[in-house]
């Protein structure tokens, strides 16, 4: 390993310090340092405040906000290092007079994983359909960017980058180089710019500054490589546009992460002793299984979000649309599981939450609204899952006032449907339509959505194919077509995304 600290690389090492320092008093925007907890980003974060600590505390008046993006859905391991990490940074900036404050973002609520995948159905993220980075990481950065922005003019972005984590990397950096600066042109926010302070550094003069500099908030950096080892991982770093790389093979990261085959970061440090992250790994391989081409319409209507059937371009095969109610439901009550067992598993202090009260609120809305869930199936399930735990405090539930209907009101429903050979989701959707529309004084919009619902496909799964095997002229067995196609393309999943 390279010592950065002798000859040539001492006098780097200076010279780095002095550009931090230069840049820094060279204007009034601020700086907003992007911290993961990695080793790239800490070194980024270490070397900002070791040159600006050098300073006399009367020329350090331009504000410093380090901010980490919480996805939720964080290992907890990682997690529970980046809070007190946080924790530590904030407090020695106070007694350090450091310009510095921290902060964690996190993303909407109607924007969260499970609110995405439980809620709304989304399926499990995939190379093809990788729905959450954008949602989790990137959007919630960016809205504390713009918000500086908006406050201040101009910010610059300091992040833990290297041009030899990748040849895209490499590119894209030179891509936004500015003439004659040290900074870059953010890939896709208007005034704000990025300093890269540790572009140069290969991967061995990260950890070797690391373990020769002690950490300025007092962690100790010899905790960061044994979670690196034990992990055999990568960082997954503050992801701010879509060039920087999102998590992939094994990596730091969330714990539901579908996106590679298999979660080796995860499985390595069970094998290094943290045996009670077990059955977050076995809830993630199950969400895996679903991305299998020929069980996916096990778990997923062959109805698009939208009420509508895509096939396959030139074949009588289905494009799977959600997951389905019943799946959903499983999925609600297995991970409420999996959360009670990690709770009574985890080392105390570490049982991480993975299911927020905010997410079932919102989960329990859009079923309801949504899906015609006239049982009110979230507080039955986190009841019956959780309530056996003498701890357990229920949710205080949101009222639904636009709800009006019950579990009783839905059998009623289904059995006069089944007699009169009508789709009771389609009598849900008109009673929906009436409901939303009863007490205004202008309905004329009414007929328009009634006309709408109508347009939806309502048949069933079998009807629906044959009608696309005569169009087709052919007798194809879709089961057969299935076994031969090991991967599928996701289309744009709805109208939001279509939108994009």
């Amino acid at each position: 390993m390279k010592n950065i600290e002798s000859g040539d690389q001492a006098a780097r090492l200076k010279r780095l310090y002095g550009d931090v320092r230069d840049i820094y008093l060279s204007d009034a925007r601020p700086w907003v340092v992007g911290y993961s907890g990695g080793k790239d980003s800490t070194t980024a974060l270490q070397i900002i405040w070791t040159a600006i600590s050098a300073l006399p505390p009367e020329k350090r008046t331009k504000t410093i906000f380090v901010i980490s993006s919480d996805t939720l859905v964080e290992t907890p391991v990682v997690s529970n290092y980046i809070d007190v990490s946080l924790k530590r940074i904030a407090e020695a900036a106070v007694e350090q007079s450091m310009p510095v404050i921290t902060r964690k973002v996190v993303p909407d609520v109607d924007r969260s994983f499970w609110v995405n995948l439980i809620g709304r159905g989304y399926p499990a993220p995939s190379r093809r359909f990788r729905w959450c980075t954008e949602r989790l990481k990137i959007e919630p950065a960016n809205d504390f960017i713009r918000s500086r922005v908006a406050e201040f003019g101009e910010i610059i972005m300091v992040l833990g980058v290297r041009r030899q984590e990748s040849a895209t990397r490499a590119q894209v950096m030179s891509l936004h180089r500015i003439e004659g600066s040290r900074l870059l042109k953010h890939s896709s926010l208007l005034n704000a710019y990025v300093y890269a302070p540790i572009a140069e550094f290969s991967t061995d003069e990260v950890w070797s500054y690391l373990l020769q500099n002690a950490s300025p908030w007092g962690n100790d950096n010899r905790d960061l490589v044994a979670m690196y080892r034990n992990a055999a991982s990568g960082e997954c770093p503050l992801v701010v546009d879509t060039s920087t790389p999102s998590c992939g093979n094994s990596r730091f990261g969330c714990w539901v992460c579908t996106v590679v085959e298999r979660d080796k970061a995860m499985e390595a440090m069970i094998d290094s002793g943290e045996e009670w992250l077990t059955p977050l790994l076995e809830f993630r391989d199950k969400l895996s299984e679903t991305q299998d081409p020929k069980r996916k319409l096990e778990f997923r209507e062959f109805r698009r979000r939208a009420g509508g059937v895509t096939f396959i371009k030139g074949t009588d095969r289905v494009m799977p649309g959600p997951y389905t109610m019943d799946f959903r439901r499983k999925l609600l009550r297995e991970l409420l599981e999996t959360q009670r067992q990690v709770a009574r598993e985890a080392p105390a202090g570490e049982a991480p939450i993975l299911i927020h009260e905010a997410e079932l609120q919102e989960i329990r809305r859009l079923w309801r609204t949504e899906r015609g869930d006239w049982e009110d199936s979230v507080p039955r399930i986190v009841r019956e899952t959780l309530g056996r735990d003498p701890d357990f405090k229920e949710p205080d539930w949101i009222n639904e006032d636009a709800v009006a209907f019950t579990a009783e009101d839905g059998e009623l429903l289904e059995m006069i449907c089944s007699d009169n050979d009508v789709p009771p989701e389609l009598v849900m959707r008109l009673l929906d339509i009436e409901r939303a529309s009863h007490g205004l004084k202008r309905r004329h919009a009414v007929h328009t959505r009634i006309e709408e619902a109508f347009k939806l496909e309502w048949r069933d799964y079998e009807t629906v194919v044959a009608e696309r095997r005569n169009a087709l002229g052919v007798a194809w067995n879709g089961l057969a077509r299935e076994a031969e196609v090991d991967e599928e393309l996701e289309l744009p999943f709805d109208g939001e995304e279509l939108a994009r």
